[in-house]
This record gives C-alpha cells, sequence and structure tokens, in this order.
C-alpha cells in the first residue's frame, strides 16, 4: 500500500469497523494492519486457519483478533468478522484484502460516500481509472467474470471481483454471505443485485507486487469460483 495522508471525519474513521479475512499472509499482514489504523482503529482480523504465523502476527496488530481454527475460506472469514463488528456497533463494514494490493486513501473516499449518505453500498472498481495498472491476463479474466454476473445477476458492474467494499449498517445486516470459500465474492454481487439498495462505483488503484500476484487467483481459479456459485445457486 502506498503511504498517503488521508483526511477523514473521526467520528466517521470510529465508526466503520474494517474486517480483513487473512490466511497465510504473516510477510505482510502486520503492516497492512499498521497503515489501516493510522486511519480506521477498528481492524477486525479473522485468521482462517493459517499456519505460518500469521495468528500471532494478527494478536499483535489489532486487539480485534478473530481466528479460524480450521481454514474455512474467505468468504466465511468476512461472515466472521462481519458479525463480530456488528455486535459491536459498527455503523459502516469495510472489506479489506490482507496481501497489501489495497489503498487506505481509496478506502476512505469509499467511507466517505457511504457515510454522506450517497450509497448503501460502494465497492471499488480497479477499471475506473488506469487499467494499465492491471496485467492483462488479469483484466481479462476480470471482464469475462463481469459478462458472466450481467447474464448471471442481471447487474452491471465493471469489476466484481474487488475485495474493497464499503457497506452501510443496515446493508451489511441484510447482506449475510454463505458461500464459505471464493465463490463468496460472486455471491455477494448476486445478493447486492436482488437486494434493491444503492450501489455506487468509486475508482481505485490497485498495488500489483510480485507478492500479490503469486497469491492471487489464476484462471481456473475464476472457472472454479464460477462453477461453485453456480451449484450454490441451484442448490438454494
Amino acid at each position: 500500500m502506498a503511504e498517503t495522508a488521508v483526511s477523514i471525519d473521526r467520528s466517521v474513521a470510529l465508526g466503520t469497523w474494517v474486517v480483513i479475512p487473512v490466511f497465510n499472509e504473516a510477510v505482510v499482514i502486520a503492516r497492512v494492519v499498521r497503515e489501516l489504523r493510522e486511519v480506521f482503529p477498528n481492524v477486525v482480523c479473522v485468521d482462517d486457519g493459517s499456519g505460518d504465523g500469521s495468528w500471532e502476527a494478527v494478536r499483535a496488530a489489532t486487539p480485534h483478533a478473530l481466528r479460524h481454527l480450521v481454514n474455512r475460506g474467505q468468504g466465511a472469514a468476512l461472515q466472521t468478522g462481519t458479525a463480530y463488528a456488528l455486535r459491536r456497533g459498527a455503523e459502516r463494514i469495510a472489506h479489506f484484502d490482507a496481501d497489501g494490493q489495497h489503498r487506505v486513501e481509496d478506502l476512505a473516499r469509499m467511507v466517505r460516500c457511504v457515510a454522506d449518505g450517497d450509497c448503501d453500498i460502494a465497492l471499488g472498481d480497479r477499471f475506473g481509472g488506469d487499467v494499465t495498472r492491471v496485467p492483462a491476463g488479469r483484466r481479462l479474466l476480470l471482464r469475462c467474470a463481469v459478462a458472466f454476473h450481467r447474464v448471471a445477476s442481471g447487474i452491471a458492474l465493471n469489476d466484481v471481483h474487488n475485495g474493497l467494499r464499503v457497506l452501510s449498517r443496515p446493508a451489511a445486516e441484510r447482506i449475510e454471505l454463505t458461500a464459505d470459500r471464493m465463490a463468496h465474492a460472486s455471491e455477494i454481487i448476486d445478493l447486492i443485485a436482488r437486494s434493491g439498495l444503492r450501489v455506487r462505483q468509486v475508482p481505485v488503484t490497485i498495488d500489483y507486487t510480485d507478492y500479490s500476484r503469486a497469491k492471487g487467483q489464476h484462471w481456473t481459479g475464476g472457472f472454479r469460483i464460477m462453477f461453485h456459485y453456480l451449484v450454490g445457486r441451484a442448490l438454494g
């Protein structure tokens, strides 16, 4: 994440709880949490059965450290963190990836959109700005996902698998994830499409590094997400 001065009203920052799902991110998670807590004091890390020291790192980085003893997947970690934050009176819930790809200043702009009442849900849009930052292979995969969701969910979004999101409290209470693993990224778009909630796409910058690229989804993973999503819809 780039270190940039961020300006946001203190009360808005305190009312926003940032949920980070963590799985084997011991190399970067302490820095990610530290930079976030400089602006947003309430950061909830959910260690999802990591085996690399991530749990010790998040316990040292934030007082709001939760743990799944076995790996349940990113969707389950987000739901665990969201439920925890709602119980503690969160006015807004933000989702933030653990690998250092997201920028705090982008999150602050998205939080302001929700806090000011411009929307119920703010979604990060990496295609709203300089698309040359997005690797060509990732760009193609993400464009395929956009087309898929326009057919499957009837929602026209530029970027459907961006982990940077902000939900108002009422929205977070209504959007309950049941897909434990990466299919949650598709499930949440489906839930938003059916909710009637006001959605705004906010241009954001994704900082692709060698580390984050190695951790990211490949095209085979993308097809698995779509398959699990379709199976979930059929069974639901």
